[in-house]
């Protein structure tokens, strides 16, 4: 069978359809880097209570837990959203407002999985090192993601035409 013939029709894809697959595949690619780490970071913070160590932390850390986890359970569902609705779509009717929902999705899993690193980092170097240094290294992770995913990205764009 012809690679370029989708399994529900007869007829070659156009080139504005090919285009719209490199678009999905592109987002395939961008989501197989974050889920990873929505997905290690959820794992780190499931086991976390089970630690004997865990009952020892004073209320506000267990609240910045609490957000941590909540933010990091979020990324994950909002990450993995567009593969489970595209799976549950087929075929799309209209791939342009599917990739324009499916990037509004991605984009919020950014979002939050950053703001979940961000009180992760918070969490871990404050029992490590104390608070005062756990915040300042938050701050660091926080201005960090900020200017490489949102800051850059747009400066590329804006003056560069990327």
């Amino acid at each position: 069978m012809n690679s370029l013939i989708p399994p529900d029709s007869q007829e070659p894809l156009a080139a504005a359809d090919l285009k719209e697959d490199g678009d999905f595949s592109d987002m395939l690619s961008e989501q197989r880097i974050l889920l990873p780490g929505a997905q290690m970071l959820t794992a780190f913070l499931i086991i976390l209570p089970f630690n004997g160590g865990f009952r020892q932390i004073v209320q506000t850390e267990k609240i910045v837990f609490l957000a941590t986890f909540v933010l990091a359970l979020t990324s994950l569902v909002l990450l993995s959203a567009p593969a489970i609705q595209h799976r549950l779509m087929r075929p799309l009717n209209d791939r342009a407002r599917f990739k324009r929902v499916a990037t509004c999705q991605i984009v919020a899993g950014a979002f939050t999985l950053a703001l979940a690193l961000i009180l992760a980092t918070n969490l871990v170097i404050s029992e490590v090192f104390g608070t005062v240094v756990g915040l300042a290294m938050a701050a660091t992770i926080a201005t960090f993601i900020v200017c490489l995913w949102w800051l850059l990205p747009a400066y590329l764009k804006r003056m560069h035409g990327f």
